[in-house]
């Protein structure tokens, strides 16, 4: 008999609860069953099994496979079971997907962790120290988040992909800052974060990264501490600036439309006077004509009647009328043309 069950039997009857027999005991018993061929067999067995093994893996979800034969990329192996050529013919690497990675740029100088190629944290604050349009320096801290979306560019066409983006990034940030004010950096945060995202982007693709910027996170930006404050003192001396120049503003748009409110007011009012002038002339020389045309016909009556007229309209106008003559030494009796003027009227 080949395997020897009696003492197998008998071992795990009397020793209930023992650990199994040691890989040693099984090999022994394996190399003392008799069978036709039977290292042949064993051998084809071991070669099925092991070829077998080499040629079954499994992606998980989220994740592709990027299979080389003899290192050259092939094709890629989606998630679930697959199978490649054994014996190192095929080798698979696993590339997450949906896996977001992220990449800080000076957050503090107490939990900054400087990697790819920063030495300290003052390396690592000097590179968030960016120069604004208007010629001031800011320190603009940041956070990449990032994943594969192209597993064939992120494995062969950049040597040290992770280097390349911290590169990157510095790069566009340092492009979107360099285009605004430091007005801007400190409070623009947002925008600023959606324009270096978008530069990004556009790097990466070009660089044939296959990278996929998921957000850029401006945190807190500041001025570098030596000058902040300078900077407070600038800021307070622009403030009131500003409140001086909305004050002016202010006064501005009172009096201004006041003094154009008086001068339409001037102008109306000498255009009416104009006018009326205009229309009195007019009425006069219409009255004068008539009056020609009149004394044209009966130059005695008309010239006795417009006498009439005028001493009847002027003697009420003279009031107390005394007559002196000169010869005479004594006051002369005078006639009273006003009362008999009111009295004529009565």
């Amino acid at each position: 008999m080949s395997w020897d069950w009696e003492k197998l039997n008998q071992q795990h009857q009397h020793q209930k609860g023992s650990p199994p027999p040691q890989m040693d005991e099984l090999f022994k018993q394996f190399k003392n069953l008799k069978l036709p061929g039977g290292p042949i067999i064993i051998g084809i067995i071991g070669l099925i099994v092991i070829l077998g093994y080499s040629s079954f893996f499994t992606i998980d979800t989220g994740a592709v496979g990027v299979v080389q034969r003899f290192g050259k990329y092939v094709r890629i192996a989606e998630p679930g079971p697959n199978f490649k050529a054994p014996l190192g013919i095929e080798t698979v690497t696993k590339v997450p997907l949906e896996k977001i990675e992220r990449e800080e740029f000076y957050i503090s100088v107490a939990s900054s962790s400087p990697r790819f190629g920063a030495n300290s944290e003052r390396d690592s604050e000097t590179s968030s120290l960016m120069l604004t349009g208007d010629l001031n320096v800011a320190v603009v801290p940041w956070i990449v988040q990032y994943r594969v979306k192209d597993p064939k560019n992120f494995l062969f066409k950049v040597k040290n992909v992770h280097n390349l983006l911290r590169d990157l990034s510095e790069t566009s940030m340092s492009l979107v800052v360099g285009d605004h004010s430091i007005n801007e950096v400190l409070t623009k945060r947002s925008g600023i974060a959606n324009e270096a995202e978008k530069v990004l982007q556009i790097e990466l693709d070009n660089a044939s990264t296959g990278l996929l910027v998921v957000n850029v996170e401006l945190k807190k930006t500041n001025v570098p501490t030596p000058v902040q404050s300078s900077f407070n003192e600038v800021n307070q001396a622009i403030q009131d600036k500003e409140k001086m120049i909305y004050k002016a503003r202010e006064d501005y748009n009172k009096e201004i439309p006041r003094a154009k409110g008086e001068a339409e007011r001037t102008i109306k009012t000498a255009e009416g006077y104009a006018l009326d002038r205009v229309n009195r002339a007019k009425g006069n020389t219409a009255r004068f004509d008539s009056l020609y045309s009149e004394y044209i016909k009966a130059k005695d009556v008309t010239k006795r009647r417009l006498y009439l007229e005028s001493i009847k309209e002027l003697l009420p106008k003279l009031g107390s009328i005394f007559i002196i003559d000169d010869s005479q030494k004594n006051l002369l009796p005078f006639l009273n043309l006003k009362t008999l003027t009111e009295g004529n009227e009565k």
